[in-house]
This record gives C-alpha cells, structure tokens and sequence, in this order.
C-alpha cells in the first residue's frame, strides 16, 4: 500500500531508503524547534509556547507536503521570515506579536488564494532553466556560509567582512571530523552516511563534554500556549498593509527560490510540467502558514535541510511524513533532540552545500544572457542573506540584459511582471 500511495518502485528507492532519508533532514533541520522559540521570544512570545507550535506547524505541513505532492522536502517556520517578524514588524514597527501573526495569518490567506489560482505555479513554470539552475547553486553557497558560520569557522569581522574563526578549537576540530567523516563514507557508498556522521560527532561532543545529555524524555507543555492569538484589527492602515506586502514579498519568492532549488538538486524539476503535483505542493505550505499563524509561530518554508534527505536517497512524499512523525515525537523527546550540537548538522549542511554547487557546470556560459544573470543570482543569495533578494537581481538582470541585447523572445510576460514587482519592492526598501 505505501508503495503504490508513494510511487516508491516508480521513484527507485524503498521504504527504508525514505524513512532513513526523512531522519536524515529531521537532524539536519531539529535545530529550529530551539532556534525559533529563541528569536520569537525576543518578540514577547512564551518560549515554550512556540515550541510547541514549531513541533506541530512543521508537521502538519511535512505530512501536508508528503501526502499532497509526494516531494521529499520538509516544511518548518522560514528562519529569515522569524527574524523579520521579531525584530523588523514588531521591534522596529511596534506593533505586537499578535498583530504580527495577524500578518502571518493574511499572507498566509494571500498565498493560498494565490497557490489555488495557479499564480505561484505558473510563476514557477514562467523562470528560465538557467536561473532554476543559479538558485540551486546559490543555496548551496547560501548553505555553506551558514554551515561555517553556526560552525564558528567563519565569523564577522568591521574590517574585512569576514574572516576565518577558531578552526583549530576543538569544536572546529570535530567540524571537520563531521564533514570528513561523511565525505569518506559517501566516498564507499555506506548507506547513512549523514546521520552516522552527526551520530559520531555528538557522541564525541559529549565525550569531550562539549555537550550535556540532556536526558530523553519529557511531556509536553500547553500551558500559556498562543492557540488563535492573532489579531488583524491593527493592520487595517497605511503601514500594516505596507508590512503584509512586505512580508508576501519576502516569503513568497524566499520558498519559490528554496523549492525551485530543491526540485532542481533533486532532479524532480522536470516534474513542475506535472501541474497538479506542483500546485499540491504551493498549497500545502500555503495551508502550513496559515496554521502556523493560528498555533503561534511565523511564516513557514519550505527547508534548505531537505537536501540532506534528498542526498541520502530521499525521492518521495515518504521521506517529509517521516520527518513530520519526528517532528510529532520531539514534542517529548526535547531534551534528545538538544543534545545534537549544531556543528554536527552543520559540518553535514557544509557537504550538500558542496554537491549543489556543482551543478553550475550546466549553464550556458558562452551566452552572457544566461550567465551573467544566472551567475549573479548564485552570488547574490548569500552576500545578501536573503534568497528572495538574490533571486530579486537575478530576474531583474536577466530582462534587462534579454531587452538591451535584441533577445526579447526568450522572455515571457510573467517574467516582465515580475522585474517590474522586484524594481519597486527595491525602490520600497531603500526608503523604508
């Protein structure tokens, strides 16, 4: 039965194959159940309330995503979309956190309207080969930085930007075990490669008590819980409208650019011709961030991390309904999922950063139409932090340099359009 539900022959993989898949991303992504409670807080939310809701929005929308599309891609509260939610709707703009899920709860209604009237597919289907190919490579830098950054390999520096971190510690040293230790294993073709490598690292944290046991279990808390606290009577004026596009903005093109990188690395993208399977996909996560709003938490994503599960087999539906039984299950098993140090998922994040570079090699390099603008986006994802920004200049680029350069029939009105919607949501920006 849940061969035939989840196409597993069809896919060439196995139930085992998936279910390994899914735990792989689950490791890989289980430091948002602490990262989100954290920057939610800053906005006056109870940390074990959005706790809470983190386990159950993320999988609500995994299950969603599995069961509807038959992706292997988890969804979880976007960690650029937490921030501005925090520090940008409601420390810099004053309103509340309330009002602020009130946002989430409308963008999330905009998006599904919007998933429904096939206006994200077709946007999707609309973007030329080689920037789907850019915004792959760009997450996978994008992945990279935020590796060695939650590593403490890199670290900021006034003067140089960037500059290299505390490598020979010994939390570097077992970095670099982590990432070694993965890259030989795949190297045999071991099975697991992923999750025995954050296994192995965790263990040796704790050995070399850089790590506490936390213990295993532990019951769920549901009390002071923000069940159905939004509030939209706030938002009804100049700014809270201007503070909803915004944040349709961000998080539309945010998940657009980190699905269509993920279809890409997983070689399922020539299914977006696959109408139904796609516009499944758009309104699951649609769905998950209306439900996130309703539970208390922000905007959710669809997850970069995915590509750990992806990497270690996973093809199907099958791998994000694993990952939402985990999710399910770290409701009681908090104090397990905080004994993983974050440089042991970040060393295995640093390894899929280095496939999905790779495929740059399949832009058109002699046509400066398609690489310079592709090259550019794969730049500009992480120098600017942002996927929606860097996916923002590559569209920008790529009509401008099509107009000037006599190739206007490589273009499509969607992709006019959404020059034109990315040059004003700058120009809004700059002078916010």
């Amino acid at each position: 039965m849940i061969d035939r539900f989840f196409k597993l022959a069809q896919h060439k993989t196995s139930a085992r194959i998936e279910l390994l898949a899914g735990t792989t991303t689950f490791l890989t992504m289980a430091y948002i159940l602490f990262a989100n409670p954290a920057i939610l807080a800053s906005a006056g939310m109870n940390n074990q309330s959005v706790f809470v809701a983190t386990c159950l929005v993320s999988a609500i929308g995994s299950l969603l995503m599995g069961l509807l599309s038959n992706y292997p891609i988890a969804i979880a509260p976007g960690m650029a979309l937490n921030v501005y939610f925090s520090y940008t709707i409601v420390q810099s703009l004053g309103y509340s956190w309330q009002s602020a899920l009130g946002a989430v709860f409308i963008s999330g209604v905009l998006f599904l309207i919007m998933s429904i009237t096939n206006i994200r597919r077709l946007i999707l289907q609309s973007l030329p080969e080689g920037l789907c190919i850019a915004v792959a490579a760009g997450l996978g830098i994008f992945i990279a930085l935020i590796a060695l950054k939650t590593a403490g390999i890199v670290v900021a520096n006034p003067k140089t930007i960037v500059a290299l971190g505390h490598i020979g510690s010994l939390q570097g040293l077992l970095f670099l075990f982590g990432f070694c230790l993965i890259t030989i294993l795949e190297h045999y073709r071991i099975p697991g490669s992923i999750v025995f490598s954050i296994l192995a690292t965790t263990l040796l944290s704790i050995l070399f008590k850089l790590s506490t046991f936390h213990g295993i279990i532990s019951l769920p808390s549901f009390h002071n819980t923000a069940f159905f606290a939004f509030d939209i009577k706030n938002l009804w004026n100049h700014q809270g409208i201007a503070v909803i596009l915004t944040f349709l903005i961000v998080a539309l093109f945010d998940s657009t650019g980190t699905l269509v990188g993920l279809l890409q690395f997983s070689g399922l993208a020539k299914d977006t011709k696959k109408v139904q399977r796609l516009s499944s996909a758009l309104a699951a996560e649609s769905i998950a961030t209306i439900t996130g709003s309703l539970l208390g938490t922000s905007s959710t994503s669809p997850y970069i991390e995915s590509s750990a599960g992806i990497k270690a087999g996973g093809r199907t539906g099958l791998t994000a309904v694993m990952v939402a039984l985990l999710f399910l299950c770290a409701l009681f098993f908090s104090p397990l999922a905080q004994t993983i140090p974050i440089y042991a998922t970040s060393a295995a994040l640093l390894f899929i950063a280095c496939l999905m570079m790779r495929n740059l090699i399949n832009i058109d390099w002699n046509n400066l139409t398609e690489s310079i603008p592709s090259l550019l986006t794969a730049l500009m994802i992480p120098f600017t932090f942002s996927i929606a920004d860097g996916f923002g200049v590559g569209i920008i680029t790529y009509v401008i340099l099509k107009i000037c350069c006599k190739k206007i029939q490589d273009l499509n009105p969607i992709l006019f359009l959404l020059a034109l919607i990315f040059i004003g949501y700058f120009i809004y920006i700059a002078h916010y």
